[in-house]
């Protein structure tokens, strides 16, 4: 890399991400996921179906999608106009590699009867396949309103799926796909942070294992476990999902004290999302430099992505980003 297309560094940096942002006439959105430094520069935080919505709303000429593959091609199906960049295109997820497309085509040809409920994290591909999309906030809405003896599939996350057939006493065939930070978290250390904190309530995100979900106060979203963080009573909570939305936390109640749930190791350093710390300050404002590396998707496969996508919004538009799946009975 020769001089002139080296990122700059420290306050430079920010500078130029800050004049790159209004030259393009950009919105830098952030997952709550993401490093505090680029939580802090962002436009919007927030979770991936939200911050697209909120994207789409503007006059941006240019998405800059701080958060996993995914999220960015959820923008743009939403703003096909506008341009969307990722900044850096390895940035994936492990819910979505385990669903491929043409198998998840191939499940659904062998249970023909069956509708496909589908959890947000997953490729536009997948997306194309499904009949509604559904996210953490949206999926308790939307499921109520399926008649019980219609049978479903619900991917790619068979922890959400199994959490919802147990509240709901459901049947939902479901897709083994499995989150590897949620998956991450260990039941006999987190029994050990409790023990230590007596007190202090535990919120789950329902991508965790069964075994962690039991021991929650509170199970939810990303957005749901914040508005939880605001009301619960005490000085103390335990947050089991990626730890970096305690930056959110601490912020907005700097007097209340949260801890991120361990890992096997005893701490949560093994549960950051190795694909969200893929991106950083300076491959934003490459992103924004040279306005790749940008999503592209084939008109017919988004519109056909976008039907389901539509299907949720029209099922559960209340809850984007503001509802949750309620405290464990």
């Amino acid at each position: 890399m020769n001089d002139q297309s080296r990122p700059p560094s420290g306050d430079d940096l920010l500078a130029e991400i800050e004049r790159l942002r209004k030259e393009r006439n950009a919105v830098i959105l952030a997952h709550y996921y993401q490093k505090p430094e680029i939580q802090d520069l962002a436009d919007f935080v927030g979770d991936s179906l939200q911050l697209s919505q909120m994207a789409a709303e503007t006059d941006a000429d240019v998405i800059a999608f701080c958060g996993v593959k995914f999220m960015a091609d959820t923008a743009k199906i939403l703003s096909p106009e506008k341009i969307v960049v990722l900044p850096d295109m390895d940035a994936g997820c492990s819910l979505e590699d385990s669903c491929p497309p043409e198998k998840f085509k191939a499940f659904r040809e062998a249970h023909p009867d069956h509708i496909a409920l589908t959890y947000i994290n997953c490729s536009t591909e997948v997306k194309a396949l499904s009949d509604v999309i559904v996210t953490s906030s949206s999926a308790e809405t939307i499921l109520e309103q399926i008649p019980e003896d219609q049978p479903i599939i619900f991917g790619p996350d068979r922890h959400l799926g199994g959490y919802l057939n147990r509240k709901f006493n459901r049947e939902m065939l479901l897709w083994p796909g499995v989150c590897i930070v949620h998956e991450a978290f260990s039941e006999t250390e987190l029994l050990k942070l409790k023990a230590q904190h007596p007190g202090a309530p535990i919120a789950a995100h329902p991508e965790c294992p069964p075994a962690i979900v039991e021991h929650a106060d509170y199970v939810g979203s990303t957005s749901g476990i914040l508005q939880f963080a605001e009301t619960f009573p005490g000085d103390t909570l335990i947050v089991a999902t990626e730890p970096h939305i305690i930056h959110q936390m601490e912020k907005a109640l700097p007097e209340k004290n949260f801890i991120g749930a361990p890992g096997a190791d005893g701490n949560c350093n093994c549960n950051i999302c190795p694909y969200m710390a893929l991106n950083t300050l300076e491959k934003l404002y490459t992103a924004l430099r040279d306005l790749e590396p940008r999503i592209e998707i084939e008109e017919g496969l988004r519109l056909q992505a976008k039907q389901s996508l539509d299907k949720m919004l029209e099922m559960a538009s209340g809850t984007i980003g503001k509802g949750d799946l309620g405290k464990i009975d």
